[in-house]
């Protein structure tokens, strides 16, 4: 098993963030890594996304809502192909810092036969990726507040 783990703190309210990131429809105009997103944030429902981790190519995903607690945590669940071959738990915690400020931890625990092959090839790129994600989601949330005050 491998594990991604990062973190980024927002200035803006946990709700804000909460909204911006389970609005995978516009995830085409600000993340760098989930290129495209279909579907909601319901525990049960099949997600579609176009996941590109920078310097590679795309991959389409349709992991399925294992979580969904508003405002506090998404998660999702996917395999490539098969299960068993290469497995992906991604998980987004929310918290507040704050009255205006967000910890999102966003992380992935990665496993499955295939997974010592593709680390080698993918685990820095999707970690690139993640972080690159992190700063556009910051980016993306904040300008969604200081258009709300």
């Amino acid at each position: 098993m491998k594990e991604i783990w990062t973190e980024i703190e927002i200035n803006a309210p946990v709700s804000v963030v909460w909204n911006v990131l389970t609005d995978f429809l516009n995830y085409a105009r600000w993340n760098p890594f989930i290129r495209r997103g279909t579907g909601t944030a319901t525990v049960g429902s099949r997600l579609e996304f176009l996941i590109q981790p920078l310097g590679s190519n795309g991959i389409v995903f349709r992991p399925m809502v294992t979580r969904a607690t508003v405002n506090e945590e998404l998660r999702w669940v996917g395999h490539y192909r098969l299960p068993g071959l290469f497995d992906g738990e991604h998980v987004f915690l929310l918290g507040e810092i704050e009255q205006h400020r967000t910890r999102v931890v966003h992380r992935e625990r990665l496993s499955g036969l295939l997974v010592p092959f593709l680390w080698k090839q993918y685990g820095k790129a999707t970690e690139r990726g993640f972080s690159a994600m992190n700063s556009a989601l910051k980016e993306q949330v904040e300008l969604v507040q200081k258009h709300k005050t």
